[in-house]
């Protein structure tokens, strides 16, 4: 078992997350339980859902488990979040203090629990200041009804601007950042991850196994069918197929998973996870299991370490190709100097 520290926070977590994603949609009631009861068994303890999550049904799923399971319930860390539309009208969707009080409370009403862990901000609002936004979270934790709070799909500058104004106003800061991270996408490696760092805001990545990519289960100029994600839909967002499948960096990567996962007689699944939860600042691995049997395979990446020499060479072959600048060498250069002078 491998506790962490939520981000700064004292709370404490597993280093996998159960992602609830699929609850309500593709996974229904029962087998949703199951997915949770599953995860308790193994050990876990972190739990993260979203209002929008099939219109607030994986909300009330989970609310529907916690009331069954007290003890489990006891010491699950509950995390959701709230900024996209529940409504139709102008005021059901965004960060402003009328829409978070409303997307709160409701997340509150479906979950069954008078406290949130984490309440997290989907994404960023541009319309709303972000004082506004900030002034109502530390309002909500100073009436208990959330314990911390964090952000998703947020970039560097937007943090950076957050914590510093809840510093300078004596708010309560951020503890977490929720961004998409795996194998395949390391862009956040550019400025989000350092403006983290410098925050102290631990790393909750989605995605970790790239929407299934790094599972092995696609394969090269094969469009992809049936009961999968890009079988049943394969132009999905960043996962489609057509993008991935004609960059020779995607089957570079997906080949050096397939070497080490054979080496060591563990799945690419594992492999792909272990990497991640390995990376600096990561608080906890969000998996999005479908069923049992891929949430036991997931979990086993908790007993994987991956040597020095496999993260080299993951890290290499994976490594984001920026331009030269400000990202690549030609910017980098400029943001180190050494100590004894000169270029």
């Amino acid at each position: 078992m491998d506790y962490r520290k939520l981000g700064p926070s004292g709370a404490v977590v597993t280093a996998y997350c159960l992602g609830t994603m699929t609850f309500g949609a593709e996974a229904d009631e029962a087998e949703s339980h199951r997915l949770l009861d599953e995860y308790f068994a193994w050990g876990g303890n972190f739990i993260d859902t979203a209002d929008v999550y099939s219109a607030g049904r994986s909300e009330e799923i989970i609310g529907n488990w916690l009331k069954a399971r007290p003890t489990e319930a006891r010491q699950a860390v509950i995390a959701t979040k709230g900024r996209f539309p529940m409504g139709g009208g102008p005021n059901d969707i965004g960060l402003s203090r009328r829409h978070l009080n409303q997307a709160l409370n409701d997340s509150l009403h479906r979950l069954g629990v008078e406290h949130i862990d984490l309440y997290q901000m989907h994404a960023w609002d541009a319309l709303t200041p972000i004082e506004e936004t900030l002034r109502f979270l530390d309002d909500a934790v100073s009436a208990g009804k959330i314990g911390y709070y964090g952000f998703s799909n947020y970039v560097g500058w937007h943090i950076a601007k957050a914590v510093e104004i809840a510093k300078a106003r004596g708010y309560t800061r951020p503890v977490t950042l929720q961004p998409q991270y795996n194998l395949l996408v390391r862009d956040i490696e550019l400025e989000i991850v350092a403006a983290c760092q410098d925050a102290g805001i631990g790393l909750l990545p989605w995605s970790p196994l790239g929407g299934g990519w790094l599972t092995g289960k696609y394969k090269r100029d094969q469009m992809p069918t049936g009961a999968t994600r890009l079988g049943e839909n394969p132009n999905r967002g960043s996962e489609s197929y057509a993008a991935r499948n004609a960059q020779e960096r995607t089957w570079a990567i997906i080949a050096t998973v397939e070497e080490i996962a054979k080496a060591r007689g563990v799945s690419m699944a594992q492999v792909a996870l272990a990497w991640t939860a390995a990376r600096p600042a990561v608080t906890s691995v969000i998996l999005g299991a479908r069923t049992p049997g891929q949430l036991a395979d997931n979990l086993g990446a908790a007993e994987l370490t991956l040597s020095g020499a496999e993260m080299d060479r993951l890290n290499e072959i994976s490594a984001p190709q920026p331009s030269d600048y400000p990202y690549g060498k030609g910017g980098t250069n400029q943001r180190h100097r050494k100590i004894e002078g000169g270029r």
